[in-house]
């Protein structure tokens, strides 16, 4: 299986160019899977609940869904994209997870990172995988990788891969972090950043960039630049992720105690 993530600077409020200059990076180098930033369509900071509401779409329903779908039945790919979803009166952080068949799932981003708090409502819908053709994937966003808990959920629920959209903007913290969700759970995770600034309300964000692709040992097997436009693509044997051992005497999940965990 060949999974990818695409990093790029998304211009705020240019939901149509953004979306189109996504696809147009997942032209170039074939794979299975790709994963692109947290609310790659919209930008990320925003002024106001009344802003995201006018930039948020439902899902599936909405355009940026819509061609996604477009893209993932021309050329037999999955995408795991984060978008901005609006559901009656409440907004959320949200991914979408769509296919060769169209849309497949989507995950509503739990842990609230700044003034998301403002703009968003916490997400509702629990940490799920979902099956692709076999391999089963999770989903977490940015400021979830804070969190083992989440990470750990996904992979005891069966994730092999951990698809990770994200803004981040503290240097080097998430892609440490998501080498240790890889390794402390036997699985494989991919983290789509993006790169560039937004300076708006007063505030400025500096994204760090440095999507990643890291194995089920902590390896990285592919980093982006800091601050450069790139795809990247690799290679990988999903059933690698079935295998918890970590010597011939311990299994990361059976030798789990679950009894003293509890708070």
């Amino acid at each position: 299986m060949r999974v990818g993530y695409v990093q790029f600077a998304p211009r705020f409020g240019k939901v149509k160019g953004n979306t189109a200059r996504a696809i147009s990076l997942m032209e170039g180098p074939k794979a299975d899977l790709w994963v692109l930033p947290e609310l790659f369509s919209t930008g990320y900071l925003f002024t106001s609940r009344d802003e995201v509401a006018e930039l948020a779409e439902p899902i599936p329903e909405g355009p940026t869904t819509r061609a996604l779908i477009d893209f993932a039945r021309r050329t037999g790919a999955f995408v795991v994209a984060g978008i901005a979803e609006r559901a009656g009166d409440r907004i959320y952080n949200g991914a979408v997870v769509v296919g060769p068949e169209g849309f497949i799932g989507r995950y509503r981003k739990i842990h609230l990172f700044g003034k998301e708090k403002l703009w968003f409502d916490p997400g509702d819908l629990p940490l799920e995988p979902v099956d692709l053709g076999g391999v089963r994937i999770g989903v977490m966003i940015c400021f979830d990788h804070f969190f083992p808990e989440s990470a750990r959920t996904l992979a005891l629920r069966g994730a092999q891969i951990i698809c990770h959209p994200a803004n981040l903007v503290l240097p080097g913290i998430g892609q440490l972090s998501m080498r240790m969700r890889a390794m402390e759970n036997r699985v494989f995770t991919v983290t789509a950043n993006r790169i560039g600034s937004e300076a708006r309300g007063g505030d400025e964000l500096r994204f760090t960039g440095e999507s990643q692709i890291v194995g089920p040992d902590g390896a990285v097997l592919s980093r982006a630049g800091p601050d450069t436009e790139e795809v990247g693509v690799v290679e990988i044997a999903p059933e690698r992720a079935w295998d918890k051992r970590i010597t011939r005497y311990n299994d990361l999940f059976a030798d789990r105690r679950p009894e003293f965990y509890s708070l």
